[in-house]
């Protein structure tokens, strides 16, 4: 599978100044600009520049950022699944996870994260992948946000709709392990029905068994 990647963008103006929301950056290009020091929700934010650089560098590997001049403070992540996890067992190519997406807090409210999908979106080769993410309760900020639990999976469902993702069932044990945990789903409109069936059965892994 081609994976193409068309460079879209867009301008938002936000209380705290005009924010560029683009992509996919090239590798060259991530490296070249700042990264907040605030964006530390998955590891230091040095250490986190490096591998977002990483996975730009991939074949299918997609990073959206939002930048406030030469600095970036927003970002979301497209690749193929960890090869850990049952979404890598169907060895799907046109299967690709969001695997993170982060805002610093200053811009939090600004509707960046929802233009962060929206630009993801605007590029018409997603039409040619099945994109999930999988959401647990444990990554989320709710101490930052003062958000409880289900105020938090509100907001995040809100954010993946701007992007057309769904809420999908699963039997995936880690999803199931808390009610505020889900799995979103965005089908492009041209994934053919052999991918969506192989894409169900991963979904539901433990179907038969009793």
């Amino acid at each position: 599978m081609e994976h193409k990647k068309t460079y879209h963008a867009k301008e938002i103006e936000t209380p705290n100044g005009t924010v560029i929301v683009e992509g996919p950056i090239p590798p060259d290009k991530l490296a070249g600009y700042k990264f907040h020091e605030d964006l530390t929700a998955f590891r230091p934010a040095p250490r986190q520049h490096k591998a977002l650089v990483e996975i730009a560098k991939l074949p299918e590997g997609r990073i959206i950022i939002a930048r406030k001049g030469e600095t970036i403070i927003g970002y979301v992540t497209f690749l193929y699944p960890d090869p850990l996890e049952r979404w890598s067992e169907g060895k799907m190519e046109n299967l690709i996870e969001l695997g993170a997406i982060e805002v610093i807090p200053e811009f939090r409210g600004c509707e960046i994260g929802k233009n962060l999908l929206i630009v993801s979106m605007m590029d018409d080769a997603m039409e040619d992948y099945i994109i999930i993410t999988t959401e647990y309760y444990w990554h989320w900020d709710l101490k930052g946000t003062g958000l409880n639990v289900w105020e938090y999976r509100k907001m995040m469902e809100k954010m993946m709709n701007a992007g057309g993702l769904e809420w999908y069932a699963t039997d995936d044990p880690e999803i199931c392990s808390h009610p505020a945990n889900c799995l979103m789903v965005r089908i492009g409109k041209r994934v053919d029905n052999e991918s969506i069936q192989k894409f169900d059965q991963l979904r539901f892994t433990n179907r038969f068994l009793y």
